[in-house]
């Protein structure tokens, strides 16, 4: 249809400007009086129209092959979503640490490096701190006394929870209750059981001496 349109647009071109140098080559198509403004008019709105239906059935065309040319691809991706469809992809799974089975295992009891030896020293320097008090070394002198090994008679002595500062207070003032000391005499006598310096002092202060 764009073609016939064509043509009859070339030809109103043609007539068109034979008409204008020579108006009298139509007189056998148009009646009456033959001018050229006439003929001007004439071929002019043909061309006109025919250009205006030239133009408007090639868009049309256009758009047509436009609609032919894109339907395929539209096809073509219906085809392809569905074989996506129809064959799924595979999942992963996701895997399962493997359980490990814990064993309670009961904690080893700690072994007493302590000796018996050693344990009845500290059995008995802590009767001995029961009645009466003692300096530590007094205390080692008297499980040595006893029998015990200079070793075992220090251990039981450091492991008997004696207050040594206490131990000086308690032998001062048993000191005090048996006799009358200035604080220099009281400071030695409890030295002479083996307190140091500054516990036969701590003693003699706790007296009010």
């Amino acid at each position: 249809m764009d073609n016939l349109f064509l043509l009859i647009f070339l030809a109103s071109i043609i007539s068109l400007v034979i008409g204008l140098v020579k108006p009298t080559a139509f007189s056998h198509f148009i009646k009456g009086e033959i001018t050229r403004k006439k003929i001007g008019t004439i071929f002019g709105i043909a061309t006109v129209a025919s250009f205006v239906l030239f133009a408007v059935t090639i868009d049309s065309s256009k758009n047509n092959n436009n609609e032919v040319t894109q339907q395929p691809v539209v096809e073509n991706t219906q085809a392809i979503t569905e074989n996506k469809n129809d064959n799924p992809a595979p999942i992963a799974e996701k895997a399962t640490p493997a359980k490990t089975e814990t064993k309670n295992i009961p904690a080893p009891t700690p072994v007493s490096s302590e000796t018996v030896s050693q344990k009845n020293a500290v059995k008995k320097a802590k009767s001995y701190l029961g009645y009466s008090a003692f300096s530590h070394d007094g205390l080692v002198a008297q499980l040595e006394y006893e029998q015990f090994s200079h070793a075992d008679a220090v251990y039981g002595s450091d492991n008997s929870g004696g207050n040594w500062n206490e131990q000086a207070a308690k032998k001062a003032k048993s000191y005090m209750d048996m006799s009358a000391y200035s604080r220099g005499s009281l400071i030695e006598q409890l030295k002479y059981e083996k307190f140091t310096q500054e516990q036969a002092e701590y003693g003699a202060n706790a007296v009010g001496l």
